[in-house]
């Protein structure tokens, strides 16, 4: 996606892909390898003027060299960093007085038992957790079993309103602009997005203060580039920060249609220092990602597809992955309508009706 909205400006792409089947690989000057390889970093980055990211789980090592070598790299390796480690993102938080859960550091299994009375609360792995992976939820001491036996964290279990998520951009001017907050459904079982709503149904007050948070990450980190903010609101209309993300994210896809300015453009107006483009919503919007259903693996299909698009303001994105496996990310849908009814019922229709099988 970020490759379509560059195509639109001329701008030619390389890609590096662990992947030989990679969807982007028909689109752009396609390179297997493995991301956290140090010499296959290096030896990429050096035909290109500028890198950026698609996912954290890269050689950081080599990154620094490429920019001691001159070469480009946003957001900055060193931030890259930092969020490689849900730890070091925490202590960031908490050093920087950005709102966030109560936690504590774990070092084991045995570590996290011992840390029984913070229960309840969710164990994090400190770093590689990804969708949803590296993320267990422990109610009481039952739980205990599922700990992590890894470097890790201990995050009060927070009793949340909503989750939101606020996109925001900044350039290597400083220029900064958020997109507004969009409300997130997780799935129950993956831990990851289900659908959202954009604009997410919250008050002016809690609108502020998550854009001024947002704001407030991406500055402290200096960070160049395109940042979502995952954040919780409380019962009492807290707002406090999850997890970030230094890239384009899941809680965006809807702006390709929704709003004057994709976070795919944004993303690349923030890192090639152009002017940050109009984040304004042209409609209200939902997006459904489409998951692969469980007990399917293989060659995917899509059901309900011509019925889907039968329906006015619905915009299908299939993501060009041959495989399928259950709640493996196979595309989405953004769904746009005037009337907030109307686009919950058809948002509804569409989680119903279109469904990814073999």
């Amino acid at each position: 996606m970020l490759i379509q909205s560059g195509m639109d400006w001329n701008i030619f792409f390389s890609v590096l892909d662990p992947d030989p089947s990679a969807p982007c690989n028909s689109i752009s000057e396609f390179k297997t390898g493995k991301l956290t390889d140090y010499q296959t970093v290096i030896d990429f980055g050096k035909s290109c003027d500028l890198l950026t990211i698609e996912i954290e789980n890269v050689n950081i090592v080599a990154l620094k060299e490429l920019v001691k070598q001159g070469k480009k790299v946003f957001p900055q390796p060193e931030v890259i960093e930092l969020i490689q480690d849900k730890r070091k993102q925490k202590q960031f938080y908490q050093e920087n007085n950005i709102p966030t859960a109560q936690f504590v550091l774990t070092e084991s299994k045995q570590d996290v038992i011992a840390k029984r009375s913070f229960l309840p609360a969710v164990n994090k792995l400190g770093r590689e957790g990804y969708d949803g992976r590296g993320v267990q939820i422990l109610r009481s001491e039952k739980d205990l079993e599922k700990s992590f036996d890894a470097p890790g964290l201990l995050e009060k279990l927070i009793d949340f309103e909503k989750e939101i998520s606020v996109i925001v951009a900044r350039n290597e001017d400083g220029e900064t602009k958020t997109f507004p907050a969009v409300e997130m459904v997780f799935h129950p079982e993956a831990n990851l997005v289900e659908y959202l709503f954009s604009p997410a149904s919250i008050s002016q007050s809690v609108a502020g203060d998550a854009d001024r948070i947002a704001r407030k990450i991406i500055s402290d980190l200096e960070m160049v580039g395109l940042l979502a903010v995952e954040m919780f609101v409380t019962r009492d209309q807290q707002v406090l920060v999850n997890e970030i993300a230094p890239r384009p994210h899941n809680s965006g896809h809807q702006t390709i249609e929704a709003n004057v300015t994709s976070q795919y453009q944004q993303h690349l107006r923030a890192v090639l220092n152009l002017p940050l483009g109009d984040t304004s919503i042209i409609s209200p919007s939902a997006m459904v990602n489409l998951l692969g259903e469980e007990g399917y693996s293989g060659h995917a299909k899509y059901n309900g597809l011509e019925e889907v698009l039968k329906q006015p303001g619905v915009y299908v994105h299939l993501y060009g992955k041959k495989l399928t496996k259950p709640f493996r990310k196979m595309g989405h849908v953004t769904i746009v309508d005037t009337d907030i009814e109307k686009l919950k019922k058809k948002t509804n229709f569409v989680r119903q009706t279109l469904k990814v099988t073999t």
